[in-house]
């Protein structure tokens, strides 16, 4: 029977035991008890069903912690959807990944009226229990229960049977909908700022496509002077004079900036006049790998306070905290090398990672799969890093190594980079720092409403805090939800 701190035993129940939390009835039961239906999603081969569009079809990829990803979505024919029926998905069916992450769990949203699903577990609540209390009760609580059910030696799994038998702690249905309440509105608070800052990412680097590939305000200058356009980017201009008066100028203090004509190298094809092309080391104080201190030396890890970050932990944005942290003991004896805030990271092991960004906010290190770009001061960051992004698909063609696919340091130093005036690099750094600065606030808001959340989802699923309580803590903490 489920233990729970001040949970006093009552009578058995039909239907599982009752518990009293802090004068409340909560009663354990098993999922399939309080669901309408537990399934499985499509069993076979998928390679030649997939279309360009049609009916989405969720895998386990597409399934986050408490949300559906649009990440690599496929796509099925309305007739196999039709075949497949079984497996058919709508708003509010709860999904629990079986294979990859078992355990992971997300409500179907009301975006997605129509999908498929294969390698998860569906579950149909009934009455008796929250759809978003269930998800976030196999996400947390019951995460013990799935790692004791997965079988299969090759890929472990999780299946409908484990799904079925677990184990779930339920107050009323009315105290479900108001803790979902509660963490609803800390995940709903989370999830805005991720589209936020992805919205913002998007018009910095926007910005920089506009200025720094695509010449946008050259080719404004020489279409105003009667400039010839070079045959690779006639079409861009033609785009540019049928915006006409809906194209935005720029001011006049930074158009003037931009040259007015073209020149041909062979390297790069057209670019500006006047406008060197240089590796991109020629840009930087200093290129450096990182490196990890020996993990048996445990003065070299305990009580760390120096960031040292994975490759894992780049996510193409600013970096906050790392996961693992080193001592100063650790740092001196090893080739670790501490680099000041506005360094560029990038990762240089194996798919997927490879090239992958990262821009510190603090002084910090990485571990040996990183390579670190110092930029010179009259630099700065955000240009290094546009510059290395627009550049992945070229670090990934030339990527080598059997075993996996790695590029190194010297690979990096020697990505070609435009050299631009300083001034209207100074224009491109005021314009973009606004927009990074507004990134970091609010993933550091994130990260406490994601600590906030993560103290409170324990205690409230399982009844050791209840709804007053937690609402006091928010309150306290000073978070703003």
């Amino acid at each position: 029977m489920f233990k729970a701190s001040g949970a006093v035993p009552l009578s058995p129940h039909p239907t599982g035991w009752r518990v009293r939390i802090m004068g409340s009835d909560w009663q354990e039961v098993t999922l399939d008890e309080v669901a309408n239906e537990v399934t499985v999603g499509y069993v076979g081969s998928m390679t030649s069903e997939y279309v360009d569009a049609g009916v989405p079809f969720l895998r386990s990829k597409n399934v986050d912690v408490l949300r559906i990803n649009q990440d690599d979505l496929k796509f099925i024919s309305h007739d196999f959807h039709k075949q497949i029926s079984k497996s058919k998905l709508a708003p509010g069916d709860v999904v629990i990944v079986r294979t990859g992450k078992p355990g992971t769990t997300a409500v179907v949203p009301e975006w997605l009226q129509e999908a498929n699903c294969s390698d998860l577990v569906i579950v149909r609540c009934g009455s008796r229990i929250n759809n978003r209390f269930l998800a976030y009760y196999v996400n947390s609580v019951a995460s013990s229960h799935v790692n004791a059910h997965l079988v299969g030696a090759v890929q472990q799994h999780f299946n409908v049977g484990s799904a079925k038998c677990m184990k779930v702690l339920l107050p009323d249905i009315s105290e479900q909908e108001r803790i979902v309440e509660i963490l609803g509105t800390l995940d709903e608070k989370i999830e805005l700022n991720r589209q936020m800052n992805t919205t913002l990412e998007a018009m910095a680097q926007a910005l920089f496509k506009s200025w720094f590939v695509d010449f946008d305000p050259v080719i404004d200058n020489a279409l105003a002077a009667g400039n010839p356009i070079p045959e690779p980017l006639q079409a861009r201009a033609e785009m540019r004079k049928g915006l006409g008066e809906q194209r935005k100028p720029l001011p006049a203090e930074i158009q003037h900036q931009f040259p007015s004509r073209f020149v041909f190298t062979e390297e790069m094809g057209w670019v500006p006049e006047g406008w060197e092309l240089v590796p991109i080391v020629e840009l930087c104080d200093r290129v450096q790998n990182g490196s990890t201190p020996k993990r048996m030396e445990a003065s070299f890890w305990e009580g760390g306070s120096i960031n040292w970050f994975k490759t894992g932990e780049l996510s193409d944005s600013v970096l906050l905290e790392s996961e693992e942290k080193i001592t100063q003991e650790g740092l001196d004896n090893s080739s670790c090398k501490l680099w000041p805030a506005g360094t560029v990271l990038i990762a240089i092991y194996a798919a997927p990672t490879v090239g992958r960004l990262g821009v510190l906010s603090q002084e910090s290190t990485s571990n040996q799969a990183c390579t670190g770009l110092v930029p010179l001061d009259t630099i700065g960051p955000y240009f290094l890093f546009y510059t290395l992004l627009n550049s992945r698909e070229w670090l990934n063609t030339i990527a080598v190594g059997a075993a996996q696919q790695n590029i190194s340091k010297s690979v990096v130093e020697c990505v070609p980079s435009l050299k631009v005036p300083e001034n209207l690099l100074a224009s491109f750094n005021d314009s973009v720092l606004p927009i990074w600065a507004s990134v970091q606030q609010r993933l550091e808001h994130n990260n406490s409403l994601i600590r906030l959340r993560d103290t409170l989802l324990p205690k409230l699923l399982s009844g050791q805090l209840r709804i007053p309580e937690a609402e006091a803590m928010i309150e306290r903490s000073g978070v703003a939800v």
